[in-house]
């Protein structure tokens, strides 16, 4: 046998200051079960719930629309030749091939804030998923997401008032509006249910959100991304948009048609039936009209006073009517920036397919890419939006009304709080 020697108590000493010291490196390296169950240990991915209205009839016809004109053809063929090359031509528009969904609400402050925490735990905003202007802080009226630098992983957003959470996401450009969809299209379905809603078919889906926002329905590699699959969470096209909006499968309206996403209207009357105008409490953002106004719709006739409006409850009523990150004189901003948007749904007046708040409060994007307007030359891509927004006059709300903008405004997605979305299903995901 070899003889065994006794180790001098010096190293013994040596050995276990080592150990201790591996200890205690391992314990701040790996924290224990119970210190990552504390309130400040970063979070999951969120999971969202959202419900899709049902749209159906496959293969519905289109009809002609010129761009911001209260007519409507059964077709282009019949509509007139415009007499200038700066006047728009008439567009075909509203026919799907296909059943699909649509949300029969926008994307809320809510539901962005618990993307933005998903997939961007650290807050290093890589992707330019937020803006300052966007904070309260910044922003008083108008702000709608706080950042904090010093929150740990997964909690650096958050609503800057409790009144946000409810309203519609407004500071999206379409780049931020793909970068969603391909979060929920690369998440995991936890459940699908089919309900009705006010008596219209629906689905309801409880997505855990995926932080891969590269990939997915679309590719953000690419300058034109278009859908990159058959199946999954979009954001609607034009006609996925307007037929759900405009569409009467009853046959009402004209050529089945309506002229706004609340009732059918009468087409070349100059708005001689619109919807009533929306007020807002001013304390919460909820539309006041109740259900004996009907049909409403968030929209305000310009010069008339007062536009809808409200003040978050941590802001001060001057802040509210002056301060801005614009450096505008409180006349200028007075003038400039009017209408509030409002608590989503609350209008209650559903389009044909069921769908709330697809006429008024945000303008919305579509993933319809559309060749620049008059001309206009540059490498900048440029997609349809629809939906008038909480201070425009009525005529935004027509069907003819398909606005257009660059995908990626950085001015406006800076500084024009109105721009939302909505999400839509294609297939099943």
């Amino acid at each position: 046998m070899l003889a065994t020697r006794a180790v001098p108590e010096t190293l013994k000493t040596r050995f276990a200051l080592g150990l201790a010291l591996v200890a205690a490196t391992l314990a701040l390296l790996v924290p224990s079960a119970a210190q990552a169950a504390m309130p400040g240990a970063p979070t999951p991915p969120a999971v969202l719930t959202f419900t899709t209205m049902t749209v159906g009839s496959p293969g519905n016809p289109s009809v002609g629309i010129i761009p911001f004109e209260d007519k409507i053809f059964k077709s282009c063929s019949e509509a007139p030749t415009p007499k200038s090359k700066r006047k728009p031509k008439c567009m075909e528009v509203g026919g799907v091939d296909y059943s699909y969904g649509i949300g029969e609400l926008e994307v809320t402050v809510e539901q962005w804030v618990d993307f933005l925490n998903t997939v961007d735990p650290l807050g290093r905003n890589r992707h330019k998923l937020w803006s300052e202007t966007e904070s309260g802080e910044e922003w008083p009226r108008f702000g709608q997401i706080d950042y904090t630098e010093a929150a740990v992983s997964g909690r650096h957003y958050s609503a800057a008032a409790p009144e946000w959470a409810d309203k519609p996401y407004g500071f999206a450009n379409f780049l931020r509006a793909a970068r969603f969809a391909n979060s929920v299209e690369n998440g995991k379905v936890l459940s699908r249910k089919n309900v009705t809603v006010a008596g219209f078919p629906a689905v309801t889906y409880r997505v855990r959100l995926s932080r891969n926002t590269e990939t997915g329905m679309y590719d953000m590699a690419k300058r034109e991304m278009t859908r990159d699959r058959e199946s999954g969470f979009v954001i609607p096209s034009q006609d996925e948009w307007i037929k759900a909006a405009y569409y009467d499968p009853k046959g009402g309206g004209k050529y089945s048609y309506w002229e706004y996403p609340t009732n059918p209207g009468a087409f070349e009357t100059e708005n001689s039936d619109p919807p009533a105008e929306a007020t807002l409490n001013p304390a919460t953002g909820d539309v006041t009209n109740g259900s004996s106004t009907q049909p409403v719709a968030i929209w305000h006739t310009m010069n008339k006073k007062p536009w809808p409006t409200w003040c978050p409850s941590n802001q001060s009523a001057s802040d509210c009517a002056t301060v801005n990150p614009l450096g505008l004189s409180p006349s200028q901003y007075e003038k400039t920036f009017q209408g509030s948007l409002g608590t989503v749904g609350t209008a209650l007046t559903r389009s044909p397919w069921g769908t709330l708040d697809q006429g008024g409060n945000a303008v919305e994007w579509t993933d319809t890419i559309t060749p620049p307007p008059f001309g206009v030359k540059g490498h900048r891509v440029w997609r349809r939006l629809h939906g008038g927004i909480s201070n425009a006059p009525v005529y935004q709300l027509w069907l003819s009304a398909v606005g257009l903008q660059p995908q990626d405004n950085a001015f406006f997605t800076k500084s024009y709080p109105w721009l939302g979305l909505r999400i839509g299903v294609i297939g099943t995901p």
